[in-house]
């Protein structure tokens, strides 16, 4: 295994991780709730944020394939992944020009820098297999997501300084500690995406003559691909699976800080809390790690997404702080090790020539299926006037993305994987 393109990858999630904690989770929606949605009504500031967030998602969701696919054909990944992280960058550093009754703004710089961080991520997990050798991609994956943790974990608690002892920044007020939050996540996004985009070489491919646009054939890949997808059975499984699930765990990271704050707990201790979970799923990213090679990744991930079960259950019944930081801590448990594991296990039943298009698709599911989970969060809110019985949405989430799981037999879907690429290669070897 080459170390330093390993390193440099999981660099980019030391990273861009810090717009997922501050952006996402913990700084920017007591933010928009407090200050961007000033003077409106209070489960409505809830609900516009959920609905932000699908909106962000769905764009995303469109593109993810399309610039997969391309990706692949045009060996051009790092500079989409580049595009992208650049876009997330500037949303991020524009935020801090957002004040009081300026949600629409939020909304839009939110939605922006969701598609940049979104679709970046799109490519940067596309080079997993390159990077990582097939019996080492549970591992580097898993080390992938603790780099995020202490990565987005030690600039939110330098955020979190920023805001509560502005004067040691030399800053007037906690809204300055604010702006400036926002703005040191562009930089330190950029500061640690350099050694991937010097040091990850993206693997060479034949070139082929181009006679359409990057348009056209990646929306023809497109079309190829889900026709294709009936081949790939487990793969497919697991897909709807991952669709359904990862919609729970997305909606909790987005929305918890805000229905904490909706429900009366303190900014403060929101956002602490958050800065717990971060530190919390290091070691236990590391450990999940461990555990899939020891009862594979598959049972590894069922008992993640139990702990998820219990955790919305809690979640419903919370009223305090204290509340809160238990949640918080649950969450650290299993967040990491969840995602890890299931972008490890997919990345296992792709087939080797095809990670760019498939990983497009592995967005596609994990983007389009993200858009549910918020907004069935915000309507149930808005209909309700209650953000408590949102959450309870995201049982049937967790529950029909385990059953599917169950389903799915991953050593069959690498062999479908593997039995894919072999005929292709033998055609074209005959040919």
């Amino acid at each position: 295994m080459k170390k330093k393109p390993v390193w440099s990858w999981m660099l980019y999630d030391f990273g861009n991780s810090a717009f997922a904690t501050t952006i996402m989770a913990a700084v920017l929606p007591v933010f928009y709730y407090d200050v961007a949605a000033k003077g409106v009504q209070d489960s409505l500031a809830t609900s516009y944020w959920g609905y932000s967030q699908s909106i962000a998602v769905l764009i995303v969701a469109v593109l993810a394939p399309i610039l997969g696919a391309i990706g692949d054909y045009s060996a051009a990944k790092k500079k989409f992944l580049m595009f992208f992280a650049f876009m997330g960058m500037i949303a991020s550093v524009l935020l801090a020009l957002v004040g009081e009754g300026d949600y629409i703004f939020a909304s839009f710089l939110l939605i922006v820098g969701t598609i940049g961080f979104s679709g970046s991520n799109v490519f940067y997990d596309a080079f997993l297999p390159e990077v990582a050798e097939a019996d080492k991609m549970d591992k580097v994956s898993a080390w992938g997501f603790a780099f995020g943790y202490i990565g987005g974990g030690v600039l939110l608690a330098i955020n979190l300084l920023m805001i509560m002892k502005y004067e040691w920044f030399g800053l007037p007020n906690a809204l300055a500690g604010t702006h400036l939050s926002f703005i040191s996540v562009g930089v330190w996004w950029l500061v640690f995406s350099i050694p991937l985009f010097k040091n990850v070489v993206e693997e060479k491919k034949t070139k082929t003559k181009r006679t359409q646009s990057y348009a056209s054939i990646g929306f023809k890949r497109i079309g190829r691909t889900l026709k294709e997808l009936n081949q790939f059975k487990q793969l497919l499984l697991f897909l709807f699976a991952f669709w359904l699930f990862n919609d729970g765990i997305s909606t909790i990271i987005k929305m918890a800080t805000i229905y904490g704050r909706d429900i009366g707990i303190d900014s403060t201790a929101l956002i602490t809390a958050l800065l717990i979970t971060q530190f919390v799923g290091i070691p236990f990213a590391f450990l999940f790690g461990w555990l899939a090679e020891k009862i594979t990744a598959k049972r590894a991930l069922m008992l993640a997404l139990f702990i998820y079960l219990l955790i919305v259950g809690l979640g419903y019944f919370m009223s305090s702080a204290l509340h809160f930081y238990i949640l918080a801590i649950c969450v650290g448990f299993v967040q990491g090790g969840a995602q890890s594991l299931s972008r490890s296990i997919f990345g296992k039943m792709v087939p080797g020539d095809r990670h760019g298009e498939f990983f497009g698709f592995y967005g596609i599911s994990s983007k389009f299926a993200a858009i549910f989970g918020p907004f069935a969060f915000a309507l149930v809110g808005q209909i309700t006037g209650s953000s408590r019985l949102g959450i309870l949405s995201l049982i049937v989430f967790f529950l029909g993305g385990m059953i599917l799981l169950k389903m799915v037999d991953v050593e069959k879907g690498i062999q479908e994987a593997k039995e894919h690429t072999d005929a292709k290669h033998e055609v074209t070897i005959h040919s």
